[in-house]
């Protein structure tokens, strides 16, 4: 039910979004043009937090319309449980429409602009061409973003345990660490692959299908028709209702209890968060980047040789936290426990837990998770890249990896820079394998909003939350930039 509410819901803030600000000019387009994209930037757990705290019954919501209309109690009214599978999907769904806005708004871009003018001299208006023509074009690139949404809901633990839904990837956490049953949590991983790679399936087919689409890029472009009065108002507010409800809202309730609580917050165990959030980010920013350079310089010098290694690796992103982190615990225990009677049996030392209780378990999880990432920013500047340069510097006498260290390495720094940024504040963001793989006395930002706001301290894990929601912001600009220097997305 939580899977199928937010694909219902992401669709329609999504795809009326995305066309809006596709084939329309009002007041504000160019502004939600790119400041739609914002509420990725905020986690989904950091939202159920926030909202949980407005709109439950001593939040401040509940408290005014008890005051306005002299309300006692909650029997003298009804107000929907924020706390439930509607709120879930209320709050998921919000972070989550980018993926369908995002890869629609490029499908109206590209396939509308080639048959606007043919559906026009055919009698259809705007919006017949949108039911008739733009819609069922546009039918992989929404597939593809409802996947994504389906896996990211999928892989959620913080927003499902805050409102106590029953999920897979909650059960994993209550099987395992609750019971102790890892046999019990590993078969509901099996299950979740199973579900897993049925959706990456369905996503390839998707994306195979996109040759029925016109992808030759030219100077033709949609010719937006200009709303004004009562109409302007309807697309603002339409666009401007995403927005206000996924980042402007709790954006400022962070702030503000920021504020409140900044002489308690801001303290010595923040700066050790800090410290711990970014020096693990970053290690993990520059793992995972290095990783991905090599797999793509392999992939593009060497080709099919590397095409299976390069598939194999590519698909941890598709496998939730909880999921991978059972998956590397395990084994990295069981290495462990050798390694000790290894070191007992010979030296009469004990080794201890050197790889499964050190930071060691989480940077591995944080590259198998995150280097489909850093491969497609990096695989994304390689198109650039003439292969006749390659060609070039091989037969002048250079060997392959001076061709990669002094030749693509300089011309992919955009790219680097891009794929680290985002590696990094993607690991910043992540809550179930951090929560599983961490050392003891270890936390980050991510741990310590979600440790606080289950204790219902929400006002002092603002701080943190409101860091995470900052930094963000940073790959969001960078990827604004690159819309904004496509022509189809002006």
């Amino acid at each position: 039910l939580l899977m199928l509410g937010n694909i219902i819901c992401v669709c329609l803030i999504g795809i009326p979004t995305a066309w809006l600000v596709s084939c329309y000019s009002f007041f504000g387009r160019n502004f939600f043009s790119w400041a739609l994209i914002l509420p990725l930037a905020v986690p989904a757990y950091i939202i159920a937090f926030v909202y949980t705290d407005i709109l439950e019954y001593s939040g401040a919501f509940q408290v005014i319309l008890r005051n306005l209309f002299n309300w006692n109690n909650a029997q003298d009214y009804w107000f929907p449980n924020i706390r439930s599978i509607g709120g879930a999907v209320f709050v998921m769904s919000f972070v989550l429409y980018p993926y369908v806005y995002l890869l629609c708004r490029s499908s109206f871009q590209h396939n509308s602009a080639r048959f606007y003018e043919v559906s026009r001299t055919l009698g259809y208006n705007l919006w017949s061409t949108f039911f008739k023509l733009s819609l069922p074009l546009t039918r992989p690139a929404l597939v593809i973003g409802c996947s994504l949404v389906m896996m990211e809901t999928l892989a959620d633990f913080g927003t499902v345990d805050f409102f106590s839904i029953n999920t897979l990837t909650l059960a994993i956490f209550n099987v395992w660490l609750g019971m102790g049953n890892a046999s019990g949590a590993a078969q509901i991983s099996l299950v979740i692959l199973i579900f897993v790679f049925t959706l990456l399936y369905f996503e390839k087919s998707a994306r195979n299908r996109r040759e029925y689409h016109i992808i030759d890029r030219n100077n033709i472009l949609i010719q937006r028709n200009i709303l004004k009065g009562y109409k302007s108002f309807i697309a603002f507010t339409i666009c401007f209702i995403p927005l206000l409800i996924g980042f402007i809202i709790p954006s400022i309730i962070l702030f503000y209890y920021s504020l409140l609580t900044f002489d308690i917050s801001f303290d010595i165990s923040f700066y050790k968060l800090i410290i711990n959030s970014f020096s693990l980010s970053l290690i993990a920013s520059l793992i995972t980047v290095i990783a991905a350079i090599v797999i793509a310089s392999g992939q593009r010098l060497y080709g099919n040789k590397f095409i299976i290694f390069t598939r194999i690796s590519l698909l941890g992103y598709a496998f939730p936290g909880a999921v991978l982190a059972l998956g590397i615990i395990i084994p990295l225990a069981l290495i462990d426990n050798y390694i000790d009677k290894f070191f007992i049996s010979y030296f009469n030392i004990s080794t201890g837990l050197i790889l499964s209780g050190s930071i060691f378990a989480l940077l591995f999880a944080y590259l198998i998770r995150f280097i489909a990432i850093g491969y497609g920013a990096i695989e994304s500047g390689y198109t650039s890249i003439n292969k006749n340069i390659d060609m070039a510097s091989i037969s002048l006498g250079a060997g392959k990896i001076f061709t990669i260290k002094k030749i693509h390495i300089p011309l992919l720094k955009s790219s680097i820079l891009i794929a680290s940024i985002i590696v990094f504040v993607d690991t910043m963001k992540e809550l179930p394998a951090t929560l599983i793989l961490r050392p003891f006395n270890f936390d980050t930002l991510a741990t310590n909003v979600y440790q606080l706001a289950s204790d219902e301290l929400l006002e002092q894990s603002s701080l943190s939350a409101l860091t995470i929601v900052l930094v963000g912001i940073v790959p969001l600009i960078f990827l604004t930039k690159k819309i904004s220097d496509n022509k189809y997305f002006s």
